[in-house]
């Protein structure tokens, strides 16, 4: 009885472990193949991403037919389970990497966005100092009311467009960014309908 036993353990610890390497293997597989067979990759390198697939392949069928074959061969039932498993497994990771990759494609896009939103950051500081220099010096005040006159359309393209930055900083909008153009710009029209010449030129 202690062997048969034994025996009934090894046989369901070995089934538990060639189960979650056939899973991973497949579910990695899956992935990996979703990703290389990709539109943008294959646009840019057909050859390159037709010959990195079927290394995705061969390499995932590496690990997972012998996941597969070794169950098999002691128990057809195993094989058969295994084989289901694999089954729902690539399709679960058929449907699910799309999720995945639009994910990783995001978190990628974020990165390489920082720094630019970073330096819009700063200019957008920038031309708000800039505004506030008209808005709560007296002088300036004085000097260039224009510039704090709501009816003049230019002044009111540059509220709009302060109002505009502000809300996508807050929301950090991938928008962000040519707002803070729009806004420099609309500062800048606002100052020459003043008559208020640029720093730098007398």
């Amino acid at each position: 009885m202690p062997a048969v036993a034994e025996s009934i353990l090894s046989g369901a610890l070995t089934l538990v472990f060639c189960g979650a390497v056939l899973v991973c293997a497949v579910a990695a597989t899956v992935f990996a193949v979703r990703r290389h067979a990709a539109p943008g990759v294959a646009a840019h390198a057909t050859g390159h991403a037709t010959d990195t697939v079927f290394w995705d392949v061969f390499m995932g069928s590496a690990v997972a037919l012998p996941a597969l074959l070794i169950p098999t061969l002691a128990s057809p039932w195993s094989g058969v389970v295994l084989t289901a498993l694999a089954a729902a497994t690539g399709v679960a990771a058929h449907r699910g990497s799309p999720r995945i990759l639009a994910w990783q494609s995001a978190r990628r896009q974020r990165r390489l966005d920082l720094p630019v939103y970073t330096a819009a950051e700063a200019e957008h500081d920038t031309l708000l100092t800039r505004w506030r220099r008209y808005e709560l010096d007296p002088a300036s005040c004085i000097d260039y009311p224009a510039m704090t006159d709501v009816r003049r359309p230019e002044t009111s393209a540059l509220i709009r467009a302060m109002r505009e930055a502000d809300q996508l900083r807050a929301a950090r909008h991938q928008g962000y960014v040519p707002a803070v153009a729009r806004l420099g710009l609309a500062l800048s029209a606002a100052e020459e309908a003043a008559g208020i010449r640029p720093a730098g030129i007398s």
